[in-house]
């Protein structure tokens, strides 16, 4: 994006070629003196939507942060990066007169509605009420946020989710939903997609587990999965489930779990690893490694994921070892 007095060019750049999920940092190319500028340094976070402020100067941005979408600012003269917003926020602008941001909010019990906050910091205040009357008619829950043990020493983030009508006194069936990506993350935001809530309306005590690989935990966290997609996160879920089995309202003979992309990768692997889930879904997931090196037009993600070309050594072991095709022998549980 060009500065409101077309100095100034900002974007998001990423270190390393070949690595789609290399931090992703914001620079800014000075046309004047030809110099680039990072405007983000020692910010450990991925650098999302951003906008100018008519200062020529102040830039505002998106970025995870543990499961929500803060606002952060920063700026040319000084690139030091500060928190303005917290929640789940989206498609930042700033009024010509640069007193008021306006953007979009969101939540997993509500779909992005426009709000305005003071530059200068205070309460946003919602514009828009699109979906006022919709949400009116729905019995949803807020989302809850648990910490489990994890692989490596490291506590893990959990989105817990309860269903219309909870009564702590009944029992429920238990939902372990993963997502892709694999780097990615559960956010308390609204999806359009993978619904949480939906799957809540169904009856089911719902957890969405954000394992190791999943971002707005540092990159260190993000990195830890390449190369080991069913040793730690695979740890992660399976730690995650032994939480959800004993809450005292979960039925843990009725434990199911659910994923897509990776999630559907992590879903095939579980299915040949245990079968302490009643039932499993699994949504345009890999499941055979060499397959998806021969047919995915990613060829940079499967190459670094994977450590090299199929064909190298390490990477046709590692392909070998994280392959759900090499455990079908296992399978007992039923899978749509």
């Amino acid at each position: 994006q060009y500065s409101p007095n077309g100095r100034y060019i900002a974007y998001t750049s990423q270190a390393r070629d070949g690595y789609e999920s290399d931090l992703f940092r914001l620079r800014v190319y000075d046309r004047e003196t030809a110099k680039t500028l990072d405007v983000t340094p020692g910010f450990d976070q991925w650098v999302g939507a951003f906008t100018w402020a008519p200062d020529n100067n102040t830039i505002y941005f998106t970025a995870p942060d543990h499961a929500r979408l803060p606002v952060f600012k920063t700026s040319v003269s000084s690139a030091k990066v500060e928190k303005v917003l917290e929640g789940s926020n989206d498609e930042l602008g700033v009024t010509p007169d640069g007193a008021w941001l306006i953007l979009t909010r969101t939540s997993l019990t509500q779909p992005a509605e426009v709000y305005r906050v003071p530059t200068a910091g205070g309460t946003p205040a919602q514009l828009s009420h699109e979906n006022d009357t919709l949400l009116a008619d729905l019995d949803i829950n807020p989302v809850e946020l648990v910490n489990t043990k994890g692989a490596l020493g490291m506590e893990i983030q959990n989105l817990l989710l309860k269903p219309p009508g909870f009564d702590p006194g009944k029992k429920y069936p238990g939902l372990m939903l993963i997502h892709g990506g694999p780097q990615s993350a559960w956010d308390d935001a609204w999806s359009y997609r993978w619904n949480a809530q939906m799957f809540a309306a169904h009856g089911y005590v719902v957890l969405m587990t954000n394992f190791h690989g999943s971002t707005g935990y540092g990159q260190k966290f993000v990195e830890e999965i390449s190369g080991d997609w069913g040793g730690a996160p695979y740890q992660d879920l399976m730690n995650a489930t032994d939480y959800l089995e004993s809450l005292p309202y979960v039925d843990k003979t009725r434990v199911v779990a659910a994923g897509a992309s990776f999630g559907g990768w992590m879903i095939n692997w579980i299915a040949g690893h245990t079968d302490r889930f009643k039932a499993l879904v699994s949504h345009d997931g890999d499941f055979d490694n060499h397959s998806m090196a021969g047919e995915t037009e990613e060829l940079w993600f499967d190459e670094w994921e994977f450590k090299g070309l199929p064909w190298e050594k390490e990477s046709r072991a590692l392909r070998e070892k994280w392959s759900p095709s090499n455990f079908v022998q296992n399978i007992k549980t039923p899978m749509l």
